[in-house]
Order: C-alpha cells, then structure tokens, then sequence
C-alpha cells in the first residue's frame, strides 16, 4: 500500500468519522425537531418556519461557501496561520453585518413575493442569525486548516444539542415560530462560545488581507456553492411563486428535510477534509496519492445507493412515523428527492478533487447550468403535476450534474469510479428496494426493519468483494491505531504554533 496514501487516508477518516459521528447528532435531534414542530405549528406554521430557515441558511451558506475552501486552503498552506485566520475572520464577521442589513430591507418584498405578510416578521428575525453563523464558520475552517478535526467536531455536537432543548423549551413557553427562530439564534450563540475555546483569531486588530490568493478560489467556488444551495431549494419557492399554498410548502420541506440531511452531514462532513487532504498531497508533489484518494472518494458515493433504495422503498412508512397521517403526501416526493441529495452529494466530492488539482472554475461550470435547467422544468412541468412534478426536476437535473462532474474529474486526472463499484450497487439497490417496500412495517418495528436492511446492504458488498485488502488494512489501522488518538492532530496543531 501506498505509504503516502495510507497515512493521509487513515487521517482523513479519523477525522471525517469524529465530524460524521457529531453532525449525525442532528439526524435525531433533527427528526424529534420535526415531528415537534410539525405537531406544534400545523402545516401552515411549520410551511412558514421552513421558509423563513430555507431563506436564512442560503445567506449563511453562500457567505460560508465565499469563504469556508479558500480559508481551509490558505491556512493550511501556512507557516504561521494566526495573521491569516485574524483577517479571513474578520471579513467573514463584516460580510455578515452587511448582509444582515440588506435581509433587514428585502424581508418585506420578499414576504409580498410569496403572499405570506407575516413572513416579514420572520426574516428579519432570523437575520440575527446570520452575523453569529458567519463566525462560527470561520472558526470551524480554520480548525480543519490546522488539522483540529475533532475540535471542529465538537463544535457541532454543542450546536445540535443546544438547537434542541433551546427550540422545544421556547416553543412550549407559547412562542410558536418566533420561539423555533430563537432557538436557532441560540445554538449559534453557543457553538460560537465552544469555537472560541478552542481558537480565539483576533476580531478587531488589524491584519494583511491576503487579496489575490483569496479571490483565485474564492469567487469560482463561491459560485459553485451557491449554484448547488440554490438548485437544492429552488424547487420550494417555485411551488410558492406558482401558487402552491403554505401548507403543501410545509408538505415538501418535510420531506426535503428528510432527503438532505443524511447527505448533507456526509457533504459536509467529508468534502473540507477531503480538499484539505488531497491540497496536502498536492502541495507535496504526490499526486498519485491524491488521484487514489479522489478516486475512492468518488466509489464510496456509489456505493451509498443502496441506502437511498431503503428510503425510496420505505418512504410511506417513514413519513407515518415520523410526521402522521397528515403529511403522507410527502412519501412520493422524499421517494424522489432522495437520489437527488445523493446527486448532490458526488457533485460536492467532485467539487474537492477538481479544487485540489487546480480546477476551482470547473466545478462552477458544472453546477451552474443546474439553474436554468431546473428553472425551465419547473415552469414546464409545475403547472401539471404539483409538488411531483418539482421533485422530479429536482432529481434529475442533480443526477445530470452528477454525471457531468465524473467527466470533468477524469478529464483532468483521468481516472473514473469503479464500473463494479456500480453494478454492485446497483443490484444491491434493487434488492434492498424489493425488501424496504414489501416488507411491511409500522411503529417500533420500522427501525428494526431499517437496522436489517441496513446489516444486508453491508453483508451483501462482503459476499461481492467490494471491500478490497488494502481498504481492510486502513480500517484495521483505524480501529487499531498505533498512535494514541489525538496524537497527530497536536502535532499539527503544536507546528502550526
């Protein structure tokens, strides 16, 4: 086995696990979220919340996405990172306050936009968010520059524990939706004082920008980002601004809540270290190391098809559980936007490896046609099949973009994911839909339902010889390690000092 590969790999999955682990506190604290505030809010109520956070976290995210890979790029590069993570973090936290000022403005005129005039109330609200947010993310990129993989995971356990507690406590006091805004602002409130523990970058003294390094990635990938945020959650509004009413957008953003967020914590989880991995190896002229680490990176997302056919297959009996009877519209759109989020997920992971090889413009190329495309579908097929018919633009405009990042990712480095990789998945998935959706299942006996299909999916990609020696090798040296955990991330941290 490569030595350079193996040591970066097991790194990469050390960190990516402790990440995974700590944002996969959401999945839970996720859906008891859900079904509490669907119960509470009714419909409407939670159609008008959703909205309202669906607004806020495009600010967030496309601030985030200006930033977050330049950040993780720029710091990692450096002999002494403090300098740069003062300034990087100051102009995150002034974005912010300018940003939140022009929400403050367009609150109204987006409310009259979707009919809905205590929306105004809402946006502004959670605007405040949006300052608070921004420093955060700053933070947390910073300690995936310098290698603090785990700090930066437990940032996010703070937050989702605290999102919670802080949204069911103000929401029972009789808050309704003003109480699920505050929670929110909250728990950024609290990530941040945990951020802050672990690295204190100077908020106020002055510090050189570095200008040009900066723009060289920041803007392509900003447009990226944006491009993939948008596309994710143009379906919404386009059922809003073509007359879908409250309660059908609370009907979609459950289930669209439930397609993203498993993806999104893997997206998110996975796809800062990948990049500052691979610019790693890069940087260290192993580029034959970082090709392998690309390749795998795309085989493993193949390879979690399977699970989207358990979801698809089971989607009725999900949405039961989890929302009640009134939302089971939702089981055919969550049925669909499944593989959508997936689609989404390879695009995000192509988005790294063209990055880490120098390409940051192609990754916007591939994304931001995505749009229009999905614009001129939803126009197309909204007025005749409804919340259906948007889904299903969604999906496939995210599986075409999927497919036109394979062909740019090998392009650049010629190299592919494996074709086995797919077949096996491909079966694999076929026999998991059969069993999700002719098994039948309610109640307590769906998770166990879940947790079997899920022993099968993994069973069967043993029986097939998906996992190779070297993979069994670099699990084994991450179960077993020789090191004591922690112990390479204080030497990076220690180097960076």
């Amino acid at each position: 086995m490569n030595k350079s590969f193996s040591q970066a790999a097991r790194h990469t999955l050390d960190g990516a696990i402790w990440v995974t682990l700590c944002e996969a506190l959401a999945l839970p604290t996720g859906f008891l979220i859900v079904v509490f505030l669907t119960r509470k809010l009714g419909p409407t109520g939670y159609g008008l919340y959703t909205l309202a956070a669906v607004s806020v976290m495009w600010i967030e995210s496309g601030i985030g996405s200006l930033f977050s890979p330049t950040t993780i790029k720029l710091v990692s590069e450096a002999e002494h990172w403090k300098p740069i993570a003062a300034s990087l973090t100051q102009a995150y936290f002034v974005t912010g306050c300018a940003v939140t000022c022009l929400f403050w403005l367009l609150a109204t005129p987006i409310a009259s936009l979707i009919g809905e005039p205590l929306m105004a109330d809402y946006l502004r609200l959670f605007a405040i968010d949006i300052p608070l947010v921004t420093l955060v993310l700053a933070h947390k990129s910073i300690l995936v520059g310098i290698g603090g993989f785990r700090q930066r995971a437990l940032t996010s356990a703070g937050r989702i524990t605290a999102r919670l507690m802080l949204i069911v406590l103000l929401v029972e006091l009789g808050l309704s939706v003003t109480g699920a805004i505050l929670g929110n602002i909250g728990a950024s409130l609290v990530e941040l004082a945990i951020c802050r523990y672990y690295i204190r970058p100077a908020l106020f003294s002055s510090s050189r920008f570095p200008v040009r390094r900066f723009t060289e990635y920041a803007v392509p990938l900003f447009l990226f980002s944006m491009s993939i945020h948008i596309s994710d959650k143009l379906d919404l509004f386009a059922l809003m601004a073509m007359g879908s009413t409250a309660a059908v957008a609370g009907i979609y953003g459950a289930a669209q809540n439930l397609s993203t967020v498993p993806p999104g914590i893997l997206a998110m989880s996975f796809s800062p270290l990948l990049l500052s991995t691979l610019n790693r190896l890069v940087s260290a002229r192993e580029e034959r190391s970082a090709k392998d680490m690309g390749c795998q990176s795309m085989r493993a997302i193949i390879a979690l098809l399977p699970f989207g056919a358990m979801v698809a297959g089971a989607a009725s009996e999900i949405t039961d559980l989890i929302f009640g009877p009134a939302y089971s519209p939702a089981a055919p759109l969550l049925a669909t936007l499944i593989f959508g989020a997936l689609a989404l997920v390879f695009i995000s992971i192509s988005a790294a490896i063209l990055t880490a090889g120098g390409k940051p413009g192609w990754a916007f190329a591939l994304a931001g046609p995505l749009i229009p495309l999905a614009l001129l579908g939803y126009l197309a097929v909204i007025p005749r099949f409804g919340a259906i018919g948007a889904s299903l633009v969604t999906t496939l405009c995210a599986v075409m973009g999927a497919l036109a990042s394979v062909f740019a990712v090998h392009r650049m480095w010629r190299i592919l994911p494996p074709a086995k990789t797919l077949l096996r998945s491909l079966l694999v998935s076929g026999v998991v839909y059969a069993m999700a959706a002719f098994w039948p299942a309610s109640g307590i006996f769906l998770p166990l339902k879940l947790s079997a299909i899920v022993l099968t999916v993994l069973l069967s990609y043993v029986l097939l010889g998906e996992l190779s020696a070297r993979e069994m090798e670099l699990i084994r040296a991450l179960v077993l390690p020789k090191a004591k955990p922690g112990q390479e991330r204080e030497k990076v941290e220690r180097s960076r000092e």
